[in-house]
Parts: C-alpha cells; structure tokens; sequence
C-alpha cells in the first residue's frame, strides 16, 4: 500500500510517524520543500536569534519513512503531480501543506521559513537605534516583537493591529500589555494600509495607517496568517471560502475519500489554526486509516481546547485556559512560570510530531 504525505509540519510528520507505526506494510513517502522540520512555534526565536526553529527531516521521521524534497502542483486519480513533472503514485494521500501567508508588499512575512530567515538576516544587520515593526496584533505578531525587544533591547520596537490580543480574555489581553510595556514595545492600534519602502527618514520604509500619523520603519515585519496554499482548490477537490479543503467527519475529502486533509489546510469546523489543532488531526487521519485496512469501523474526530500560551521574550508568558469549544475563559496563568510552560508545551509539540505519541481531550458533547 503505497501512502504519499504532502507537507512535513506538525500534522504531515506525525501522521507519517503514526501510521509507521500502525501499518507496517504500507510504503509511506513524504513530500517536503525543504530538508528540514520547521517548528512554526519557534519562529520568532529563529528571527531574534534567541532560539532554532529547524531540525532535519531525517531525524524526525520513523526508519522506513522516505521522504523526497519537493512540491505538489496537483494530487488526485491516484497521482502527485510534482513541481518538477515526476508523479508519484499513491492509494491515500495525507494533505498537509499548512498555512501561508499573504503579506502587504513592503514587508517581510515571518509565519514561513522562508520569511523567517529573511528577518533574521535583516534584523542581524540593523545597529542600535534603529525601528521594528511588525504588524499584527494576534499571538504570532505579539510573540514577534516581544521576542526580538528581548533580544535586541538596543532597538526600537512597535507592534501594529487593529486589536492586540483579540482571542484572549480581558484580563489576558491587559496582561499582554504589562508584558510588550515591560520590554518596551510600543503597542499601536490601527491598521496599516500601506508601506512605501525607503520614502521614510534616513531611507526607512514609510509605513501609512489608517486614522494615525505615519511613521518611519527600518524593518517591517508581517505577521499576520490568513492563508492556505491552492494546491487543494488546484486539484479540484472541494474547497471552503477560504481555500481549505472540505472533510468528513473522519477527515477524508468530500470529493475524493483516498485523500485526508489535515491541520491548517483542512475545513474542520470549530477548529482554529494552531500546532495544537493539526497534531490530533494527524493522529486520527493515520488512525482512521489503519481501523480501514484493519476492516474495523473509524471513528468521527473530535477534539476539544484547552487554552493558548503565547511567551513575551524568554522570561514572561501568558497562558490563557479556554472551555473545549476554544470559548476563552477569565482565568489565565502568567509570568515565568508560564513561560516555562510554554516552552514545555513546544517540546512536547516536537516530541509528539517525532515520535507520534500525543494526546488531547475530545470536544464537548
């Protein structure tokens, strides 16, 4: 039985590792366009230079587990169609191409490797003095800049959004605050409608907002996620408003059952995107699987929250405790004592992807 993967994130890699290890007949292959596992959660330590987010493809994967460098320009019939023209035939395909962004053109994206190491290069390069922005008032932008104001306290600092901290409780949200305040980060809320690179003073970017003055930025940074890749949509199967591709109850495609769609680029409803959501979902794609060939009836996924950590800078974090429906509740846990948490959260997100051990709670009733 011959299973492709199309995308090593957290749901591609541990989906790949979980069915290894329940079905040793199958010939499972990865297709990844870079060498490396990419630990999203890490990112913004990749970019300030207090942490890696990279670690190779090879020691992530069970023995047994090929994997091809590449990407997928077009899944179905029982055919990948690659980038470069070769094709690989499958019986099940796992898709597992995550999220992307789309960034304002001025900015450099931080939510991809790519982006990431484009920021780091240029944050290395900028003296002391200088102004960061980044834009994006969500965890991803919040984690950003108080990163880079830990480890780059000679620079200037600003976070934009029209909100800060939206999907935290009110609480959560003023303590986010008190953090970015105590490593001084300068919080602007408002939306950012253009960037004219190097019109601002001593060849910055100008970056213009919506109801504020523009200011002059060296370093312009987006960070907002609001995108999947096409590959979906370009193969045909059905798709949602926002791209992503439309499951059952059991994660199969509603268009072609030999293909399941896991993590961001799955349309699981009340699922948000996070490492958090696309590990289960790599799970239960590989354990339905295996119950199939196994003549045992699969069951309905089903998943349910816990809360949402969020570090500012290596010495403070937030974790915000939510009910099973991602509904936040009032309470929520900060200071060092939540960093380390978070830390031990994002270890145990690696762990689970390598060695394909994970557990969650199931969703309300």
């Amino acid at each position: 039985m011959r299973v492709v993967v199309v995308g090593a994130g957290y749901a591609g890699t541990i989906a790949a590792n979980r069915l290894a290890k329940k079905v040793k007949e199958a010939e499972i292959t990865v297709i990844n366009p870079r060498s490396d596992f990419v630990e999203r959660v890490r990112l913004h330590e990749q970019i300030a230079g207090t942490g890696a987010a990279a670690t190779p493809l090879t020691s992530m994967l069970s023995e047994g587990v090929a994997w091809r460098m590449g990407t997928a320009d077009k899944i179905g019939d029982g055919q990948v169609i690659l980038g470069d023209g070769a094709s690989l035939g499958f019986d099940y395909l796992f898709l597992a191409v995550g999220s992307t962004v789309a960034p304002l053109p001025g900015t450099v994206p931080v939510g991809t490797w790519e982006g990431a190491e484009e920021a780091r290069a240029a944050l290395a390069e900028l003296p002391g003095g200088r102004a960061v922005t980044v834009i994006g008032g969500g965890l991803t932008g919040i984690e950003t800049a108080s990163e880079i104001a830990f480890g780059r306290p000679d620079l200037r600092v600003r976070i934009v959004g029209r909100t800060i901290a939206a999907s935290l409780s009110a609480g959560g949200q003023k303590r986010v605050r008190t953090g970015l305040d105590r490593l001084n980060v300068e919080v602007v809320e408002d939306s950012v409608t253009q960037i004219d690179s190097g019109a601002g003073e001593g060849g910055g970017d100008m970056v213009r907002l919506n109801s504020r003055p523009q200011f002059t930025s060296d370093l312009t940074l987006w960070a907002i996620i609001g995108s999947v890749p096409d590959l979906a949509a370009r193969s045909g199967l059905e798709v949602d408003a926002d791209g992503r591709a439309v499951v059952d109850e059991r994660l199969r495609s509603v268009t072609d059952p030999r293909i399941f769609a896991v993590g961001d680029c799955a349309a699981v409803p009340g699922s948000r995107a996070s490492c958090a959501t696309a590990m289960p979902q790599g799970v239960h794609a590989a354990d339905t699987l295996a119950r199939m060939i196994q003549g045992r009836e699969p069951k309905p996924y089903s998943m349910g929250y816990i809360g949402q950590a969020v570090s500012l800078g290596r010495r403070d974090g937030l974790l915000q405790v939510s009910r099973r429906n991602d509904t936040v509740r009032r309470l929520y846990f900060a200071g060092r004592t939540a960093a380390v948490a978070k830390e031990r959260v994002c270890r145990y997100a690696r762990f689970g992807a390598r060695t394909a051990t994970y557990a969650w709670l199931w969703g309300s009733k």
